[in-house]
């Protein structure tokens, strides 16, 4: 079986474009995407539209919960409210159906943060400065408690990184699709895992798109700190805001 894992697409439609046409020679049975899909200033309801149509199994991340909840929030991201000032009935009702985890059948889990927290970042730290720290395995491990599932897939820090536990367990976090951050990448990330010959591998993908529109539609929706983050990679989450 061979499977597209993409992750906080943070509305960016050029990016996903490209992630989605390179997928589309990558001979893939299956998407899944693991949350945050909507909220940034580029083109959520777009970036909606697309991923629904994909038939992917979708779960929700931190950023969707906020998105829905963006009225009621007393402090409320910017980007956040941005996206659900821009989505149709449709697609927030869409968005509001995600459920916090999901599986494909019994060999692989997904989630978005951590099982148990989609804030929580689990393979690595969040970011002090140009600092993560990566945890032990017993820290990674203990999060892992009770899923039996050969992969466990995960997002929300935006780095992709893969790892095996001890118990043979493997977990993935392919990176963003549509906001990079701290490590000097500008790609749009995704990640492609198959089972071959009884084993699950991985390959962690990079796909080259138009930064430049992206950065500037970013710009011209109100949101500067956007540009620079989108055209080098190099600045840190408060370009998330």
């Amino acid at each position: 079986m061979r499977i597209a894992v993409l992750s906080d697409v943070h509305g960016n439609v050029p990016a996903l474009d490209a992630v989605l046409d390179d997928i589309s020679r990558q001979g893939v049975e299956a998407v899944v995407c693991l949350g945050d899909h909507v909220s940034g200033p580029i083109d959520p309801a777009g970036a909606a539209e697309r991923i629904m149509a994909l038939g992917a199994t979708c779960i929700r991340g931190n950023h969707d919960r906020w998105v829905l909840e963006a009225d009621t929030r007393t402090d409320p991201w910017s980007s956040d409210r941005f996206a659900r000032e821009r989505l149709g009935a449709a697609q927030l009702e869409w968005l509001g159906s995600l459920p916090a985890t999901a599986a494909l059948g019994t060999a692989v889990f997904l989630c978005h943060g951590t099982p148990g927290d989609d804030e929580a970042a689990w393979l690595d730290n969040f970011y002090d400065g140009r600092t993560t720290t990566l945890p032990s395995e017993a820290e990674v491990a203990r999060e892992a408690v009770g899923i039996a599932h050969k992969v466990i897939l995960c997002g929300h820090t935006h780095i992709a990184r893969t790892l095996r536990l001890s118990d043979g367990r493997l977990i993935l976090n392919p990176g963003s699709v549509g906001m990079q951050l701290v490590r000097g990448t500008p790609d749009a990330h995704y990640a492609i895992i198959e089972r071959r010959l009884g084993q699950w591998r991985t390959a962690l993908i990079g796909v080259p798109y138009d930064t430049e529109a992206a950065a500037r539609l970013a710009e011209d929706n109100g949101f500067p700190q956007w540009g620079e983050a989108i055209r080098y990679g190099w600045a840190g989450p408060e370009s998330l805001g």
